[in-house]
């Protein structure tokens, strides 16, 4: 992978990583209680702690990803 190529994707992985940090507080926002909310209290924390906990997972695995690139891009090689 050339190194112009490796930084874009780098780039673009850490772009992605807050893009899903964004969703979660979008989902939190939208399912926040109020006059005319369908779901009760526990659906509610159980519903934010299943899409928190896989879409931050995502979210991490996208930032090791992206940092990974961004040092091929200056071709630095990792330490075993």
């Amino acid at each position: 992978m050339t190194p112009k190529l490796a930084r874009l994707a780098g780039f673009g992985a850490l772009g992605a990583a807050a893009g899903l940090l964004l969703l979660i507080l979008l989902i939190m926002f939208l399912l926040r209680p109020g006059q005319f909310a369908g779901m009760d209290w526990t659906n509610r924390i159980l519903t934010w702690m299943s899409f928190a906990g896989l879409l931050s997972a995502l979210a991490f695995v996208h930032i090791l990803l992206g940092r990974r690139l961004l040092a091929a891009s200056r071709d630095e090689r990792p330490e075993p």
